[in-house]
């Protein structure tokens, strides 16, 4: 197994790590989450950019990668649904995408083809970390600000974590549209058997 591979298996690992520190209720939990989702998205460029560099890319870490990144922000966004930090209908249609795409793909793999992330997919899995980010962020500010936010600012951080989240389901949308249109021929297979 690759280097490359395996900071993609770290990420599933931290995934776990993440949505266990969003559930300590202290300001070194959120911090936590925040700092250990980091890393983790970190180590999704960082595979990448290492196995074509390296040359060390293969069938395997092309399949795992957007696994990874499916596990890594499908699971924080399930553990906000259930902190109620985001509403489950966006949230809902993330993971609806990510299901039917990951499931076209496993398909493709038993055929012997890879069908590898492409930029609007990239595109995307940025926009959903931002959005998390942004989430973390605005709670690890929430706890170690002496006295609270004030309720303006509270509503303000709200609206901008709304903003983000609506950009994040569109640019799921249209990635998700783009990928089932440049692999119709697949799912055209996958239907006819």
């Amino acid at each position: 197994m690759t280097f490359p591979t395996k900071l993609s298996l770290l990420r599933i690992l931290l995934t776990f790590v993440t949505m266990a520190l969003l559930f300590v209720p202290t300001a070194a939990g959120k911090v936590g989450a925040l700092v250990c989702f980091a890393v983790a998205s970190a180590t999704d460029w960082f595979d990448g950019y290492l196995a074509r560099r390296w040359h060390q890319q293969s069938a395997l870490g092309a399949l795992l990668d957007p696994i990874a990144d499916k596990v890594l922000v499908l699971g924080v966004f399930l553990a906000f649904i259930q902190l109620r930090l985001v509403p489950a209908w966006m949230v809902l249609v993330i993971v609806l995408r990510e299901l039917l795409i990951t499931g076209v793909r496993l398909y493709a793999a038993s055929r012997g083809l890879v069908l590898a992330a492409e930029r609007q997919g990239k595109n995307k899995t940025v926009s959903q970390m931002a959005t998390i980010v942004l989430i973390l962020s605005v709670l690890v500010i929430r706890e170690v600000t002496p006295g609270g936010l004030t309720p303006r600012v509270d509503v303000a951080l709200q609206q901008l974590i709304l903003v983000s989240l609506w950009i994040a389901v569109l640019l799921t949308l249209v990635s998700g549209g783009s990928f089932f249109w440049r692999h119709r021929g697949v799912l055209r297979d996958a239907i006819s058997r």
